[in-house]
């Protein structure tokens, strides 16, 4: 069962499964270092953006861009 970046509660780690997305937001969350199989620490995910850690970087993403990250429990 597949579930997205929105869904995690804060404090967990996940693995980046995939990125259903188009082209261009594909690339542009490549860029940030969102990439298959890369471990992600999810800061807070409340209302508003999901704050999340990934290669010692902090970053916010909307919860449109969260819903296209697909992830599973890391292991």
């Amino acid at each position: 069962m597949s579930k997205t970046l929105i869904n995690v509660p804060s404090g967990s780690k996940v693995k980046i499964v995939d990125i259903i997305a188009g082209y261009g937001l594909k690339g542009r969350l490549m860029q940030m270092g969102l990439t298959p199989g890369t471990v992600v620490d999810v800061v807070e995910n409340s209302k508003g953006p999901i704050i999340i850690s990934v290669k010692g970087v902090t970053l916010a993403l909307g919860r449109g861009m969260a819903s296209k990250i697909v992830v599973s429990d890391e292991t």
